[in-house]
């Protein structure tokens, strides 16, 4: 019996419609990398894009637990000297709503041209609304034990 390995072409995409409203980020984040990594289809292949493309509604009504709202720090640098730049969650979520939810699925796929090719799977917005109607996303439940 020989092992089956996916071709790219044989690999079908479907659309997913997540609502993040009260989902815990890391939770929720580790929910979305799978479906974008195509780990929760029979035909999953470790080297081949097979997974499914998700999209994700108000995701500015995200939450985190404990003191991570005031005390989770992000970093970048700017690439000059002295340029470190760091921004909590709570005022990321004011800045950007959607951008905490892109680092935390980011890191969560593989660091490579593949896992960028997962992540344009990716869609995200900070409010209900969503331009992707054509596309007939099927809802996903992410059941979460809080």
């Amino acid at each position: 019996m020989k092992t089956y390995s996916a071709k790219p072409h044989e690999v079908e995409a479907k659309w997913y419609l997540i609502d993040a409203t009260n989902q815990t980020l890391g939770r929720l984040a580790s929910a979305v990398a799978n479906i974008l990594r195509g780990k929760h289809k029979p035909q999953y292949t470790p080297h081949i894009d097979t997974g499914d493309f998700v999209i994700i509604v108000n995701a500015d009504k995200i939450s985190v637990s404990g003191k991570k709202e005031t005390d989770k720090i992000y970093h970048h640098h700017t690439g000059y000297p002295s340029g470190l730049r760091s921004i909590s969650f709570k005022d990321m979520m004011q800045k950007h709503p959607t951008r905490a939810l892109e680092k935390a699925i980011r890191g969560m796929l593989p660091h490579n041209t593949l896992g960028e090719q997962q992540f344009q799977k990716l869609k995200i917005y900070a409010g209900a609304e969503h331009p992707h109607q054509a596309q007939q996303p099927i809802e996903y439940n992410v059941e979460v034990n809080k």
